[in-house]
Parts: C-alpha cells; structure tokens; sequence
C-alpha cells in the first residue's frame, strides 16, 4: 500500500527559503479562516496542542504564537517538511512551540512525545490529511485520539468531504477524481464514515463548520467515561 508521503517542495512550489522554511500558498489563504473556526478551542485552555501533518509549519508557528498558555507540538512524517517546521520554529523563537515529531499514522499503535507522561492532550489538529492518505491513516488516527485523549479533549479535522456521499461542489468532485487517479488509495472521505469511524472509539461529532472554497471543520470531542 503506498504511503501517504506529500512534500510541499516537490509539488510546484517556490522553492525554499535559505534557511529551509517552506512556503505553501495554502497556508496564506486558510490561515486565517481556519482560526477563525478553531480559536474557541484554544484560546485560554491549557495542556498540549499535537498537530499531525504539520506540512511547512507555518499554521503551528502563527497559531502558538497567538495561544500562549498551550504547548504545541507539531508533527510530520516527511524529513523535508520537520526541517521546514524547524526552521519556522526557531525563527519565531517561541517558548511553548516544541521541535517536530516523526509521527506516522500508518503505523497502528502510534503514539506522541509530550513534555512529561502527564501532560494532557487537549486538541489534535489534523488539516488536509485524510484525502492524501489511505483509509488506514484515518482509522489510526481515530484510534490514537480515543487512546490519548483525556475527557474534554478535542479532535478538530479540515478538509473537503463528502455529505452522505455527495460531493459539496463541482469542484470537489473533480479534486476526488484526480487524487484516485494519482492514487487510488485517496480521494475526498465521506462524513458519515469518518464519523461512525470517530464513534468506534468514544469520539463524537459536536460540529460541522462550513469554511472557504468548499472546505469543512469537523469537531469531535472525546466522550465521558462510562
């Protein structure tokens, strides 16, 4: 089964800073919508950010900085991309932004490094991952969340999705069409299966925000013990 290996500088981009940082123009254009969508899930809290999929680091290093009270950990499986996020780190020279992890969803029993065995994940930030990656990467990410997340703890997803098997825009379904023809292992996922995949493992959909260009948020929080 191939991997879900993406790497921002080898897909068309501009080439990189000389220092390694990375540039994604995607990042200039959802940054701020997707604050906008997640800060009420950040702002004052207090535990652990992990964020799988990190890609150049620039969301990591722009949202810590604004949630100074959180400890954000980013995470990539691509070297290319942890030395991006590197450089961004130690270019924004903040306290609570922790250097990138190797973290493969791939691998079943994944897990993260915190700061000590105590420390609390209170959100998993995962953007634009399911679609560039097999249905494996998906059922272990859910499955890692259900196995580290704490009570309160928040799975925030953003991405394209299908509603009940039906494309949200012409656009998307075209996108779809040319990731299974680069990959058919990937392709927009379906809502109602990335929810009964969340459900499997205590993990429930709280909300579904609409965002730019045919984009969602999907919220999911970790339920109480029985």
């Amino acid at each position: 089964m191939t991997r879900p290996v993406f790497e921002f500088g080898t897909n068309g981009l501009p080439p990189p800073e000389s220092d390694g940082r990375l540039d994604a123009p995607a990042f200039h254009r959802n940054c701020e919508p997707i604050w906008q969508a997640i800060k009420s899930f950040l702002i004052g809290k207090t535990g652990a950010v992990l964020e799988i999929g990190s890609g150049t680091g620039q969301h990591a290093v722009t949202y810590a900085a604004r949630t100074p009270d959180l400890t954000w950990w980013p995470s990539d499986i691509s070297p290319l991309h942890r030395a991006s996020i590197d450089a961004w780190r130690q270019s924004a020279a903040l306290a609570n932004l922790r250097p990138p992890q190797s973290i493969d969803l791939m691998t079943a029993d994944w897990n993260w490094r915190g700061d000590n065995d105590c420390e609390n994940l209170a959100v998993l930030l995962c953007f634009n991952v399911l679609h560039i990656a097999p249905w494996r990467v998906a059922e272990n990410l859910f499955a890692g969340a259900g196995r580290q997340f704490g009570e309160g703890g928040h799975l925030l997803l953003y991405g394209p999705y299908k509603r009940d098997g039906v494309h949200t825009a012409p656009s998307n379904a075209a996108f779809d069409a040319s990731l299974r023809a680069r990959n058919p292992d990937w392709g927009v996922r379906d809502m109602t299966d990335v929810t009964a995949l969340a459900q499997r493992h205590r993990l429930t959909r709280t909300d579904i925000i609409d965002m730019p260009a045919n984009n969602l948020v999907l919220v999911f929080a970790r339920e109480p013990a029985a």
